[in-house]
């Protein structure tokens, strides 16, 4: 009798929605049809967390812009993953109103406390702000994907096999948008450069984004590759995505992935060496003053510098340092210059949080612009993670995200250096080169107001501040 009640009350509530679905359907009103999905991922985020927050990392590289869909729309977002966000953010206050229990080693964590200082400044700057709405707009974003993506990600990676599923989750889903992309390009051939700047569309809104996270993830992949103690078969596969994504690290064409590669490398060698902090140090400081000695030769040399982007690798290495005649090179300079007199006239709050984008175009000089350049400055942000921080809050703006920055920096070298666990030590090593490889990234773009970037880099924090605080000492 109860299965026999329990499949008259399935038939009745299914009548009941294709009646509701249809009333709505006669009236132009399609999302209803959503329903089931959202009542799906409401069921999941109260009884099985850890699953949707995994689900949101393979959708990350997937998702695409609500604009795209909607041209006309005044609100913007990433599906579907900036909506399951907000939905874990209000299931995450929820949580903390009932019985307002967190592990205090995690928000007492110092990177956690940077964290906060850097969001009470976005707070006290989005009051000031000169665009209140769009600030607010832009902490709200900042809260989503720090609540989702660094706190509860810290508690599902207590159990570090987590940390290894979240990073193939995002691998897999960047898999798909590899041969997306890379079979768009060859329909234009392989050494079109141009093409590759809009070959990512509509997964990656250019390939400079895409490539900072191919580049980002690579290290890591390394790490599975080489790790002892794994089957031959698993090897074998992670050498094969490794040699994927460094094919479509090439054909991306994305000078600043090619340079914080370089750098990730370099202090993969470092490490290898075993060179002491001293020797790094005082190399570092004769480095800066030969290049202060011989800075008016080294500006001469540049300005002779006349090869452009294309798909000649050498030429597009080398355009790397041309600031007289390569457009993408000069806009960046101007948007640089734009932050800096943003800056010089609201030193201490900025313009407010998400602001740039909107308060820019005045701040260029005709001397600055380039062929790119727009009259209006709709063409995005100060292309500088810390630059625009520190035009949109000021100086402790960008101060605060410095903190964040270097904190996460310590974190990880600590976790390396005094975990007792071999395996432990290397994920956060390489953990943490891949996370230096997008704050490199960072000094000449800026994509942490997308879930393209923020998901990964905010989940990389998580997995050191996990390891420092739950695996450091023990095995799992």
């Amino acid at each position: 009798m109860i299965a026999t009640k329990n499949k008259v009350w399935f038939y009745c509530v299914s009548l009941l929605f294709i009646a509701i679905n249809i009333a709505f359907i006669i009236y132009d009103w399609y999302y209803i049809a959503l329903l089931p999905v959202v009542l799906i991922y409401i069921f999941a985020g109260i009884f099985s967390l850890d699953k949707l927050l995994l689900t949101i990392v393979f959708f990350t590289p997937l998702s695409i812009q609500l604009r795209d869909l909607f041209p006309d729309i005044s609100v913007n977002l990433s599906l579907p993953t900036e909506p399951l966000l907000i939905g874990v953010l209000i299931l995450f206050i929820f949580k903390l109103l009932l019985d307002g229990i967190f592990d205090k080693k995690i928000l007492i964590h110092p990177l956690s406390i940077a964290i906060y200082i850097n969001l009470f400044w976005l707070l006290i700057t989005s009051i000031t702000s000169t665009m209140p709405v769009v600030s607010f707009k832009f902490l709200l974003s900042r809260l989503w994907f720090v609540v989702g993506m660094y706190f509860l990600a810290t508690q599902l990676f207590k159990d570090k096999k987590n940390i290894e599923r979240f990073i193939w989750l995002y691998v897999f889903g960047l898999l798909i948008v590899i041969a997306y992309t890379n079979y768009r390009l060859s329909g234009y051939g392989f050494n079109n450069q141009r093409a590759s700047n809009w070959v990512t569309w509509p997964f990656f809104s250019d390939h400079t984004s895409y490539g900072a996270m191919l580049v980002m993830f690579l290290f890591p992949l390394y790490y599975f590759m080489v790790r002892k103690n794994k089957d031959l078969l698993f090897q074998t596969l992670s050498g094969i995505v490794f040699l994927i994504f460094v094919f479509a690290i090439i054909f991306s064409y994305t000078r600043a992935a090619w340079l914080s590669l370089f750098a990730g490398i370099g202090i993969w060698i470092i490490v290898k060496l075993k060179l002491r902090f001293r020797t790094i140090f005082i190399t570092g400081i004769a480095l800066i003053i030969l290049f202060f000695i011989s800075y008016s030769s080294f500006i001469r040399n540049i300005e002779k510098n006349e090869a452009e982007s294309s798909g000649k690798f050498s030429e597009h290495i080398e355009s790397m340092v041309n600031i007289t005649s390569d457009a993408s090179n000069l806009e960046r300079l101007n948007r640089w210059k734009c932050a800096l007199r943003m800056f010089n006239e609201k030193p201490i709050f900025g313009w407010g949080p998400g602001t740039y984008k909107f308060q820019y175009a005045p701040f260029q000089f005709s001397y600055d612009k380039t062929i790119i350049s727009t009259d209006f400055g709709d063409l995005g942000n100060a292309h500088s993670e810390y630059l625009g921080p520190l035009a949109e809050s000021g100086v402790f703006g960008l101060l605060s995200f410095l903190l964040i920055v270097i904190t996460t920096l310590i974190t990880g070298v600590r976790v390396f250096r005094n975990s007792q666990i071999i395996e432990v030590k290397q994920l956060a090593l390489y953990i943490t080169l891949g996370l230096t490889t997008y704050f490199v990234h960072g000094v000449l773009n800026n994509f942490l107001d997308s879930d393209k970037a923020s998901v990964p880099v905010w989940g990389f924090m998580a997995m050191l501040v996990a390891l420092d605080v739950y695996n450091k000492k023990s095995q799992i």
